[in-house]
């Protein structure tokens, strides 16, 4: 039997989880449903596909970016954010 005690995310390999305990946040698991988004190929999808007609010359944060931003939002509850 294998045992997991720690994986680096596809998503961001800089990324290390490790399950031997220690301080835990309740926003942690968005990183694993961030990775799951990454595998089934979800994210790239948005990328290809999200297009908006907006007319700005430069934008910090492109439009795919806030798409998945409000989905991790949504997931995690976080209602009030005005996303």
């Amino acid at each position: 039997m294998d045992i997991l005690n720690t994986v680096s995310l596809e998503s961001n390999s800089q990324i290390k989880i490790n399950f031997d305990g220690g301080d835990l946040s309740s926003d942690a698991g968005l990183l694993l449903f961030k990775e799951f988004l990454v595998k089934i190929g979800a994210v790239k999808l948005v990328n290809r596909m999200f297009k908006t007609n907006d007319t700005a010359w430069f934008r910090v944060h492109k439009d795919d970016t806030n798409l998945m931003q409000v989905i991790y939002q949504i997931i995690s509850s976080y209602f009030e954010d005005d996303c």
